[in-house]
């Protein structure tokens, strides 16, 4: 089913100054919604805030991480893989520590995760890469080629200097992009579920085709024993023996209504299941209308870019023709006053001799 949240609460979210590397620098005018995702194809735990359609928080948890609390009701972690440090404002000392106890908890799991990873792998390996040279050699991980989260980044604590955020220009790219995987995410859920539900929908379908048909037959064999005991009433002499057949037949026509019934029921839930794939199939064509709107808007701010660069470009070149001219002007200047330094010496030797 992709990736679902599975804990989420509301706090103000900052983040650490690239300049100062001391100060504390809010990425959110007011509380918002931080919730930890389980992506369970990767097997993998993340922290995701998104401030309107911004993200602020895109960070995945990792072993070596670890949770600090500063204050009765702020808390900070450090992500070395966005070389950055996370800080959380709550409202209560409450939020904070249950906020703190799920980090915890998916840290453990995330640990869990990767040693199950490599003992996979480990036991996966076979016996001629064990005996090659003599030694044992590790089995071929993902984090044996790319180096493991300890070897890749190194922790960044509480102290450390995390690198300098990107430039102005650069920053609605980023943030654009981490909102089109995300929507990208939740579209591929979308489909998933859509598809599963469509296919309930053709079987329930043909289940209501099948009732309803059985529904028929019965209200037929309903009729048929009305006027079945209609007619034993009228030809029958014998009283206690028609008697006797009415009554089954009566139980029989309430055994029969009762299964009308449920089966009445189970359509008016199978309606349900429809008009609730209906709501399922409207979400997606938001999504989807979302996520073009996201792209349409990735193209102008290329575009955008493009211009500036263009226009930075053209400023460096009239700046070097600037300083072209600036220079010739100068050697020209030199070389008057080394004529005017001249005349004056022969105006100065001409008043001696007179």
């Amino acid at each position: 089913m992709g990736e679902q949240p599975i804990f989420s609460t509301r706090a103000h979210v900052f983040q650490i100054d690239p300049n100062t590397k001391k100060n504390w620098v809010p990425t959110s005018k007011h509380a918002v919604t931080v919730s930890y995702f389980y992506d369970s194809t990767r097997n993998v735990y993340r922290i995701i805030s998104l401030d309107g359609s911004k993200a602020i928080i895109n960070s995945t948890i990792t072993p070596n991480m670890t949770f600090t609390k500063t204050s009765q009701k702020f808390g900070q972690w450090a992500d070395s893989r966005a070389n950055t440090v996370y800080g959380l404002g709550f409202s209560s000392e409450h939020h904070l520590s249950k906020f703190a106890e799920k980090f915890q908890e998916f840290k453990e799991a995330a640990r869990l995760a990767k040693e199950k990873s490599q003992e996979k792998m480990e036991l996966t390996s076979t016996p001629s890469q064990e005996s090659a040279g003599g030694d044992l050699q590790s089995p071929l991980t993902p984090e044996s080629i790319n180096g493991t989260d300890d070897e890749r980044t190194p922790d960044v604590t509480q102290n450390s200097e995390p690198r300098p955020e990107p430039t102005q220009n650069a920053l609605p790219f980023s943030h654009s992009s981490a909102i089109s995987k995300h929507w990208e995410a939740e579209l591929a859920t979308l489909k998933g579920n859509n598809a599963k539900l469509t296919a309930a929908l053709l079987e329930s379908t043909a289940n209501v085709k099948q009732w309803k048909q059985q529904l028929a037959a019965y209200q037929e064999e309903a009729e048929r024993l009305h006027k079945r005991v209609t007619e034993l009433e009228c030809v029958s002499s014998q009283a206690n023996a028609v008697h006797s057949h009415k009554t089954e037949l009566n139980q029989t026509i309430q055994e029969l209504e009762e299964t009308l019934k449920v089966k009445e029921e189970e359509i008016e839930r199978l309606k349900q299941e429809i008009d609730n794939a209906r709501e399922l199939q409207e979400q997606r064509d938001s999504l989807t209308q979302k996520l073009q709107e996201v792209e349409i808007r990735n193209k102008d701010l290329e575009g955008q870019l493009s211009d500036l660069e263009q226009r930075l470009e053209k400023s460096q070149n009239e700046q070097e023709a600037f300083r072209n001219n600036l220079k010739t002007l100068l050697e020209i200047l030199d070389g008057k006053i080394f004529e005017l330094t001249e005349l004056r010496d022969n105006l100065a030797k001409l008043l001696e001799r007179s």
